[in-house]
């Protein structure tokens, strides 16, 4: 029997995707990702020299991301500046995309990403890293793959895919579980696997195949628009 999830969606499928490249003129590249009512966009500037000198490695460059979600992105107005929560998942969104990049293209250097979240209905996370990705591709930076994330989650005891902030908060039964996963577009390779809550250890294989699955449909979105920048810089 077919799940009722609050928005009408199928158990397994994503929200509404919107992808756009090229959104802050002034950054190296730029891209705006969407889950639905979930917006983040992203700006890398660099690679450019790392200062301090002493930071530099000669071997490698470095890549510094940081996320903050925007005041006005919830309904409870958030405290400005960085948190316990925002420096957590600007590292985790390192660990997501580095494993895309060759950073030892670029000794003693560093790429910077900015990603913001200008609306939140859960999956900033995911929906950051997939701008993120979007914005390397667009600034040029040589990447072995796209980056793919998106957040499994398991509302009771049925696994549903891009969860919104309700099912988020879902405290029934045996509560809710938020599994936000990145992933090699073109590859089986994972390269972020992050959980809240529980799961059985049996339903990880699930958890992983609908990962991939839905992790098809984001590669796509992210691929047209950046073919679309393409064809209109051609112009």
């Amino acid at each position: 029997m077919a799940i009722k999830r609050p928005d009408g969606r199928k158990q397994h499928e994503l929200r509404e995707i919107k992808a756009k490249i090229d959104v802050v003129p002034n950054a190296d590249g730029s891209a705006m990702f969407a889950f639905g009512k979930t917006v983040a966009i992203a700006a890398v500037y660099g690679p450019r020299q790392l200062h301090p000198q002493h930071m530099q490695d000669p071997s490698t460059g470095i890549l510094r991301v940081n996320y903050d979600l925007l005041s006005f992105s919830v309904g409870d107005r958030k405290k400005p500046g960085p948190s316990r929560r925002s420096s957590e998942i600007s590292k985790v969104t390192e660990w997501a995309l580095e494993p895309a990049l060759d950073l030892k293209a670029f000794p003693n250097s560093v790429i910077d990403v900015q990603i913001y979240i200008l609306q939140a209905d859960a999956g900033t996370r995911t929906a950051g890293i997939n701008a993120a990705s979007m914005a390397l591709a667009h600034a040029g930076i040589p990447m072995k793959d796209l980056i793919c994330s998106v957040a499994i989650g398991k509302n009771d005891k049925e696994l549903i895919v891009d969860l919104n902030k309700e099912e988020e908060d879902f405290k029934e039964g045996e509560g809710a579980t938020d599994f936000a996963l990145a992933k090699l577009a073109n590859s089986d390779a994972f390269t972020l696997m992050q959980m809240d809550g529980k799961i059985q250890p049996e339903l990880v294989k699930e958890v992983l195949k609908l990962a991939a699955e839905a992790s098809k449909h984001i590669y796509e979105a992210q691929k047209k628009a950046l073919k679309e920048v393409v064809e209109e810089n051609e112009k």
